[in-house]
């Protein structure tokens, strides 16, 4: 499929973003987190991302090695999106497939990842 333009957000509307992502390249992971929210994500450099409203309706969430930031909707709590920096030092937004319109992620064939044993 290759790098796609998507619209994507939390479920009420109050967050709301755009990305150029490949979604071809999903993962979904068994860590503590990730696993109890279902989440399938797709990841692309953070100039890729543009967040067009709802930066004052987010939240963050920190575990483990505070590496990630888990962002999250105030109002409905959806996570449609994180941010974090790579090893080699790249800022990437790492994209809740499930929060894309016009995407059946359940139909993506994703790379399974073992973070439970990270």
């Amino acid at each position: 499929m290759a790098v796609q333009h998507y619209q994507g957000g939390c479920q009420c509307g109050a967050v709301h973003y755009q990305v150029d992502v490949d979604i071809d390249k999903t993962v979904t992971c068994n860590c503590s987190r990730c696993q109890r929210l279902g989440s399938v994500l797709a990841f692309t450099p953070i100039e890729n991302f543009k967040l067009e409203r709802g930066a004052e309706n987010l939240t963050e969430y920190l575990f483990n090695t505070n590496s990630i930031h888990h962002l999250f909707c105030k109002t409905c709590g959806i996570q449609s999106y994180a941010r974090a920096v790579t090893k080699a030092g790249v800022e990437m937004a790492a994209v809740n497939v499930n929060c894309l319109e016009g995407v059946e992620p359940r139909q993506l064939k994703s790379h399974h990842v073992d973070g439970r044993a990270m």
